[in-house]
C-alpha cells in the first residue's frame, strides 16, 4: 500500500511555476491496478517517482509499505557504457535476487538478441523500453509503477507484455500513468486523474476515463 498525506510539489522553469501536486492526499491499495490520467506536462511521470521515493515531495508525506519497483521506463535506471546483460546483473545483486534467473528471463523477454551484450547508449528507445520492463517484470515487487512501458513494440509483444502485467497482478499492486484507455479498461481497477495539481480517484473505471475525457476536451494550462 502507498499513501500520500498532504503531498506538495511544485517546479519552476524559466520563471514558469507548475504545480504538479497540490495537497494530495490518496491511498493507492494493495493488490490493485491504478491508472493515472492527464494531459501531457501534468506531472503524472513526477508523481510516479514521488511515489518511488526518488523525487521527494516539497511538503507532506508518502508511506508505504513492501517493497516498490523504480518507475519502469525511466532512463536513468541503466548506465549507458554498460550493456544490457551487465545492468540487468546489477540490478539483480542490488534487490538481492538470482543474477543468472534475471538475467536468462530478460533475454528471452525483451526479444533484443545480441543487443542485449551492447552498451545501453547503442540502444533505441524502444528497446530501452523493453529492458525495463523485462527487469522491473522479473523481480518480485509488492508494488509495480508502470510509466507506458507496455505500448512499446508490435501486436504480439504488447499482447505478451499485458498477459505478464496481469499475472503478477495477481498478488502485486501497480501504479500505471499509460495515454491507452483500452489498457486502462483491460488492466486496471481505479482510476485517478491528474489535473492542476488535483488527483481525483475513481474507484468506476468508466467514470474515470470520461473525467478524464473530459477535461481533455477544455483548453489547455496557458503556457
Amino acid at each position: 500500500m502507498i499513501e500520500l498525506r498532504n503531498v506538495c510539489k511544485t517546479f519552476t522553469l524559466k520563471g514558469r511555476r507548475q504545480v504538479v501536486a497540490d495537497n494530495i492526499n490518496a491511498v493507492f491499495p494493495d493488490r490493485k491496478a491504478v491508472a493515472i490520467l492527464g494531459r501531457n506536462g501534468a506531472g503524472k511521470s513526477s508523481l510516479l517517482k514521488m511515489l518511488a521515493g526518488t523525487l521527494p515531495p516539497d511538503s507532506g508525506e508518502v508511506l508505504s509499505t513492501g517493497h516498490i519497483s523504480w518507475p519502469v521506463g525511466f532512463a536513468g535506471s541503466f548506465h549507458p557504457d554498460l550493456s544490457g546483460l551487465q545492468n540487468t546483473r546489477f540490478i539483480a545483486r542490488v534487490y538481492g535476487v538470482d543474477t543468472d534467473e534475471l538475467a536468462d528471463f530478460v533475454a528471452d523477454f525483451a526479444e533484443i538478441g545480441q543487443h542485449f551484450k551492447l552498451p545501453i547508449r547503442t540502444y533505441s528507445s524502444g528497446m530501452r523500453s523493453r529492458l525495463a520492463f523485462g527487469v522491473s517484470m522479473g523481480i518480485k515487487f509488492d508494488t509495480y509503477l508502470v510509466d507506458e512501458v507496455t505500448a512499446v513494440g508490435d501486436a504480439s509483444f504488447r499482447k505478451k507484455s499485458e498477459e505478464l502485467f496481469a499475472e503478477r497482478m495477481g498478488d502485486s499492486s501497480a501504479v500505471m500513468v499509460t495515454h491507452t484507455m483500452g489498457q486502462v479498461r483491460r488492466l486496471c481497477d481505479y482510476v485517478g486523474v491528474l489535473h492542476l495539481g488535483k488527483l481525483t480517484f475513481f474507484d468506476d473505471v468508466e467514470e474515470g476515463i470520461m473525467f478524464h475525457e473530459e477535461i481533455m476536451k477544455q483548453p489547455g494550462p496557458q503556457k
